[in-house]
């Protein structure tokens, strides 16, 4: 086993780090002259560059004989995981976890990949700190990385996936404490938690859905340096992401369901309320009737010197009553 050693990173402009596997899970280190003097008799080599640095983009643009398509794709903004080939070569897309957002637990950032027999060039951008890639280097550091760039592949497909799953098991397990706490405190207001929980679950599975896709696509296809090992392990990498997309699909729509219980209990509270205050009002109306109507001024309506002044008065009320009654029945409020 060759002996374990520190590499470099990020000390050249624009390169994280570069390095040649030596076939036994080892590498050797190389700078920019490196980078430039390699032949494919060398052995493999594995380029990790930041995507936003002048440096690597020029070095891409002229000196890697990548062509213009193939580099414009490599040095886009936005990217969806994808998988495209071209003959003996592979253009993956994948996203992972980028712990530098804290304050974003289910940010997944953009892993550029392009690979051929004999070289494989990676790209993320510069803020981003993704332990997928940290855990490779640290592997060949100790002479247990990757043989083959097949390899190299899956080792990236499964760490990626491996920081993935904390994720879920997280919202997982918040889902199940605002279930809990939902219905044993009915005086909180769970809705905007809930929100929460589900705008990340989708949030989530924006890209998990596509990765999905795009690990199926990347097992299927046929480059012939793809080993049938390698084919199995991105198998087992393609159904956990199954189960993570199926898990999100659940957690969603608990949220959702919690969301409309919660709802729907506040409205029947609501409605209890209303149905209090109507029932308070209604044996409060007959006093409040009397109390007014034994309170009027008579002498001051027209015609209230009359005699039978205040029956007449009172008549004609309990006709306008009838009158508003026969209205909302009409108008079928009642």
């Amino acid at each position: 086993m060759p002996e374990p050693q520190q590499l470099l990173y990020g000390v050249a402009p624009g390169l994280r780090f570069a390095v040649l596997f030596d076939g036994r899970g080892g590498c050797r280190e190389l700078d920019w002259d490196g980078v430039r003097d390699w032949r494919p008799e060398q052995g493999i080599l594995w380029i990790h560059l930041e995507r936003d640095s002048r440096e690597a983009q020029a070095w891409l643009i002229e000196n890697s004989g990548l062509d213009r398509d193939t580099v414009r794709a490599l040095l886009a903004e936005e990217s969806r995981p994808r998988v495209e080939c071209s003959e003996d070569s592979l253009l993956v897309f994948l996203r992972g976890v980028n712990r530098n957002a804290a304050d974003d637990p289910v940010d997944l950032v953009p892993i550029h990949l392009w690979a051929s027999p004999g070289r494989v060039i990676s790209l993320r951008d510069r803020d981003h700190y993704l332990l997928a890639l940290r855990d490779i280097r640290q592997a060949l550091e100790a002479g247990r990385g990757p043989r083959s760039v097949g390899e190299l592949l899956v080792r990236i497909a499964e760490k990626v996936m491996k920081y993935v799953e904390p994720i879920v098991e997280e919202l997982d397990e918040e889902c199940d404490r605002l279930d809990h706490q939902s219905h044993a405190d009915m005086s909180r207001d769970w809705r905007s938690a809930l929100g929460d929980l589900r705008r990340n679950a989708i949030g989530l599975r924006r890209y998990l859905a596509p990765q999905r896709e795009a690990l199926y696509r990347l097992q299927v296809e046929e480059v012939v340096w793809l080993s049938r090992g390698d084919r199995v392990g991105l198998r087992e990498i393609t159904d956990r992401t199954v189960r993570f997309v199926e898990s999100l699909d659940v957690i969603r729509d608990r949220a959702t369901l919690l969301h409309e219980d919660l709802t729907a209990q506040i409205s029947e509270r609501i409605s209890q309320t209303s149905n209090r205050l109507t029932a308070l009002a209604a044996v409060l109306l007959p006093p409040s009737l009397v109390a007014g109507l034994f309170g009027m001024n008579v002498d001051s309506v027209p015609g209230g010197g009359h005699m039978h002044g205040f029956w007449i008065i009172s008549a004609l009320l309990v006709l306008l009553m009838v009158a508003e009654v026969w209205l909302l029945r009409r108008l079928k409020w009642i």
